[in-house]
């Protein structure tokens, strides 16, 4: 027997049989027996039937219209040319705008048109003319839709759908559909009025200089963001639908003449192939999209700022913007794309560099600087200079616990108090996390549980962490901390060279959407716009070589004419 298998027989519980529900029969329950009856009959129709009374009927089951206090119909009767025809309003009371509604919807369906001097079905003569005393006339049939969407409903956005599925769909986002008698089409029309939060500062990309815009949850709201921003017809933003319950729009978006075909095919591709009940955040999307790996990197950005999205569309990279979400996802999105700001363009270049390089050494702080402490304390003390290994040795003399034990105390004891900074209410939140860390280590050190220089160190690792710009990527760095502490304890600096080594041999292996994860340095790709510090803006002629963009150079290599 497999250890596995002996651990499941022993701890495992399998219940000898599943709990079974049962409900009284009520005969009397005409919602239910009609719901039966109506889908054994039906089978769940797609299109829209002729008559009024039988759409009726499927909407009433569908939405369980008799227990679901939101669900109005509203049931009217329209006047078109003389003629009145029975037709239904259907829409989600609180997603709908009621003054929208009724001056737009209703008014111009019921009262506009009933001194209508035109009587019947007419027809329309659309010209005329006399030919060998013959009259000649041209007859344009009266359509009744067509004159509903062109004369008497004045929405801008309003279109006539013929399948269930597709009407369902408008009416869960807050639009509205109009059934009229003897018509096998509905009016999808447009009149969204539920609350939304209003465009605020970011939150956690936070720069100085830049945007102080945000996205927010609303769909079309964010894509106007990127419209106003990017200014150019070139843009293109397509809606995939991800979810078999949720139905949850998604936009992609691009620049036509500058992102790679391969690149959107494939984003597409992974998008239309997504077999999941819901979505519900770009945070799921985000997982569902990329390929997992053992070390839990991240491969595609994740932005809550327009700007940024912009710049990345500007660079030949795929936008995806999910409804009730305010984030972006940058795809793809290589390793040294994590360790820069947003704020990086808006700043001069020597100090935009500058700010890279501290992020650089603030991520290798944040993944080996416990490891380090715990190898040349326990390895190799030679390198130490011998009054500060003096000092070490006599701060821990009082120290009851083994160095390990020591570091993963206060580095466990460090990611609690982060952690619960961000779900305290926030006025105590911050306080929190700098009061809490200076009084439990103060705390621990006139203990006697850790030295002070071990302080120190887990404070510089904990503080190096935050300036990483993006949260996923410190988010693994912190994860990944833990098992350099463990190699540097066990082996010393060899445990952490191999560890190193392991590390980057990943990275390297690793590919976002077909473009290496290491892209342009492993493998080095020669190129102008391939360099480690950024190069001053006016000479940033090209874009990544790697993005395989449609359009590789950015502005002419004189790009200040004025200067010259």
């Amino acid at each position: 027997m497999k250890i596995k298998d002996f651990i499941n027989n022993a701890f495992g519980y399998t219940p000898k049989e599943l709990y079974h529900f049962s409900l009284p029969d009520n005969s009397n329950n005409s919602q239910n027996s009609s719901s039966q009856n109506y889908e054994d009959d039906f089978n769940e129709p797609k299109n829209i039937f002729e008559s009024l009374n039988v759409n009726l009927d499927y909407i009433k089951t569908k939405y369980n219209v008799l227990i679901n206090s939101d669900v109005i119909i509203r049931e009217f009767t329209l006047n078109a040319r003389g003629n009145q025809y029975k037709a239904f309003l259907l829409y989600i009371d609180g997603m709908v705008d009621s003054q929208i509604l009724n001056d737009f919807v209703l008014e111009p369906l019921m009262l506009r048109n009933r001194n209508n001097l035109f009587g019947g079905n007419q027809n329309r003569v659309i010209s005329e003319s006399i030919s060998n005393n013959v009259t000649v006339r041209k007859v344009k049939k009266f359509n009744l839709a067509d004159y509903i969407e062109n004369c008497l409903i004045p929405q801008n956005s309003l279109t006539q759908q013929t399948s269930f599925d597709d009407i369902f769909s408008g009416i869960n986002s807050g639009n509205c559909a109009l059934f009229v008698d003897s018509l096998s089409v509905c009016f999808d029309i447009d009149v969204k009025g539920f609350k939304q939060r209003s465009i605020s500062k970011p939150e956690n990309e936070i720069v100085i200089k830049g945007s102080h815009e945000a996205f927010v949850e609303n769909l079309r709201t964010n894509t106007s963001l990127l419209r106003r921003l990017t200014n150019n017809e070139n843009l293109i933003i397509e809606n995939v639908k991800v979810g078999e319950i949720t139905k949850t729009n998604c936009a992609v978006c691009y620049i036509k003449n500058i992102t790679n075909d391969d690149l959107i095919a494939e984003t597409k591709y992974r998008l239309n192939n997504l077999g999941v009940d819901s979505l519900l955040s770009a945070g799921e999307l985000e997982q569902l999209l990329t390929d997992t790996n053992v070390l839990g990197v991240p491969k595609i950005l994740v932005s809550e700022r327009p700007d940024n999205a912009v710049k990345a569309l500007l660079q030949g990279r795929v936008i995806v913007i999910v409804n009730g979400s305010p984030y972006a996802l940058i795809i793809p999105a290589v390793l040294i794309d994590f360790l820069s700001s947003p704020e990086d363009n808006n700043l001069k270049t020597i100090f935009a560099n500058f700010l890279k390089i501290i992020r650089i050494i603030s991520a290798f702080f944040a993944l080996l600087l416990p490891g380090l402490y715990i190898a040349i304390t326990s390895f190799h003390r030679e390198i130490i200079p011998t009054e500060l290994l003096y000092s070490i040795l006599s701060s821990r003399q009082s120290v009851p616990f083994p160095i390990i034990l020591e570091i993963l105390t206060m580095e466990i004891s460090f990611e609690i108090i982060r952690e619960a900074g961000l779900r305290v209410p926030s006025p105590i939140g911050p306080t929190l996390g700098i009061v809490g860390a200076l009084v439990l280590g103060q705390a621990a050190v006139s203990a006697g549980i850790v030295s002070p220089i071990l302080i120190i160190i887990v404070a510089i690792t904990g503080i190096s962490s935050f300036a990483i710009p993006d949260f996923t990527f410190s988010f693994h760095l912190r994860f990944l901390r833990f098992a350099f502490i463990l190699l540097g304890f066990l082996a010393g600096f060899l445990g952490i060279g191999i560890g190193i080594f392991v590390y980057l041999s990943e990275l390297c292996d690793l590919e976002t959407f077909g473009v290496s994860y290491t892209a342009p340095y492993a493998p080095i790709i020669n190129s102008k716009n391939n360099r480690f510090l950024l190069p001053p803006i006016w000479q940033r002629e090209y874009r990544a070589t790697y993005l395989a963009s449609k359009r590789e150079k950015r502005q002419d290599k004189i790009s200040m004419k004025w200067r010259f």
